[in-house]
Order: structure tokens, then C-alpha cells, then sequence
């Protein structure tokens, strides 16, 4: 195994990842991507406009209103892939579930008992939709179909910057990953902040001069380029 230290180790570091992170040429948030999914279906959800819309080859094939999560427990923001399906009698799931492969956490596409949350910030991270439309919705979507969340006040800060530490998941710890990954501290971001990045907010602490600690909160955040926007 080779080890590299210094400052020499982290410019090779950042500029692997940097390669790493240009590879995916076409922004998350441009137009909708050619290559969706089986049978050539997409999921498009707007945090913001509390929409779902199911594209075929490109082509708007429906709409939904959705409830996403509240301010506490945000819906996870990025692009993901339907990994499970399963269907079930009336519950608070409504009758259908859509899981996706978001990798902090356990979230899904379902129904729900609870119509009038509908437009509202009201889960704790799943997508809500009416019972009728989240049966609709399951006969559409195939397992392995993207999908594609967007949204939210602050984009992957979700509702505000808050100080990350060691077992905290979200969208948030994914993007101070990728900051990290920019400055050659670490290789991969996956939305986990576990010992790896744990390590890495110690480091980028210790570069910036910044008090001695191992919790990424807004000082650090905003030293490597993190911050909210409209």
C-alpha cells in the first residue's frame, strides 16, 4: 500500500479527486438526462414545488403533488435509483412503496394515510403522494428507474448549516465530503460521516488554523467553500 503524507500527498489527493469529481459531465440539475432508466423512465421530484414528474424518453408522462420532509428531517437531495418495490395493505405507507438507494439512510415513494399532508413539509424524509397517484406511480416505475430529488432552501445544505460530527448521514455531510475530497483530504463522499471523514475535518482543521477538534460546524464549512444559498 502506498501512503501519502504531506503536503505533496494531499495535492496528488486533490487532484485524483478532482479528475475523479469532472467525470460526470452533465450537472445534476440541468435539463432531463437522456439515459434515465428501464423503458427509458425518470423521476424529476421538486422539493420546492412539491411536485413528482415521471418522464418516458424524455417525455412528461405524469404528474403528482408530493409532501416531502419536514425542517427537521429533511427529504435527501441528489440522484438516486428505485432499489426495492413492494406493495401492502393500507397502512401509513398507503399500499405502495417505492425504496430508494440513498446511502445515508432508509427512504422511499409511498402513499399515505394522511392526504392532507400533501403539499406540505410534513415527512420525515420520505415521499409522500396520495394513495391513488402512489399506485399509479408503481405500475410506471420499474425497479433500477433514476430518480432525480431537487430542492429545498439551501440545495444539499437542506434547511440550514448545521455542525456535522461523526454518525450524521444526509446531503449536507455528503457535500462537505466533496469539499474535503477537493482539498485532497479524502477519496469519496458518500453521505456517511464516518471515522475516514472524521479524520479528514481534523486535518483541514489543523491546515486552517482553526481550533483543534474533529466536528465540521460553520467555521470549517465555510473555509472550504460551503455555503447557503437562494
Amino acid at each position: 500500500m502506498i501512503v501519502l503524507r504531506g503536503t505533496w500527498g494531499r495535492a496528488l489527493l486533490a487532484l485524483a479527486a478532482a479528475l475523479l469529481a469532472a467525470l460526470p459531465c452533465v450537472s445534476l440539475f440541468s435539463a432531463v438526462p437522456a439515459s434515465a432508466g428501464p423503458g427509458g423512465k425518470l423521476v424529476w421530484i421538486d422539493l420546492d414545488q412539491k411536485r413528482l414528474t415521471v418522464y418516458e424518453n424524455g417525455v412528461q408522462a405524469a404528474v403528482f403533488p408530493i409532501a416531502s420532509g419536514a425542517a427537521g428531517t429533511p427529504s435527501p437531495i441528489g440522484v438516486f435509483r428505485v432499489g426495492s418495490r413492494f406493495s401492502t395493505e393500507m397502512s401509513g405507507f398507503g399500499t405502495r412503496f417505492l425504496g430508494l438507494t440513498v446511502p445515508w439512510g432508509q427512504y422511499g415513494i409511498h402513499g399515505t394515510n394522511k392526504p392532507s399532508s400533501i403539499g406540505q413539509n410534513a415527512s420525515h424524509g420520505c415521499i409522500r403522494l396520495r394513495v391513488k397517484d402512489a399506485e399509479k406511480l408503481y405500475r410506471m416505475i420499474p425497479g433500477g428507474t433514476r430518480v432525480v430529488i431537487e430542492g429545498g432552501p439551501y440545495g444539499p445544505l437542506s434547511w440550514g448549516m448545521r455542525t456535522l460530527q461523526e454518525g450524521d448521514r444526509g446531503a449536507d455531510v455528503k457535500e462537505l465530503q466533496r469539499r474535503l475530497m477537493q482539498k485532497g483530504y479524502l477519496w469519496s463522499a458518500d453521505g456517511v460521516f464516518g471515522a475516514a471523514t472524521r479524520q479528514a475535518v481534523i486535518q483541514a482543521r489543523r491546515d486552517l488554523s482553526l481550533p483543534a477538534g474533529d466536528r465540521a460546524d460553520p467555521a470549517l464549512q465555510r473555509r472550504l467553500g460551503m455555503a447557503l444559498f437562494d
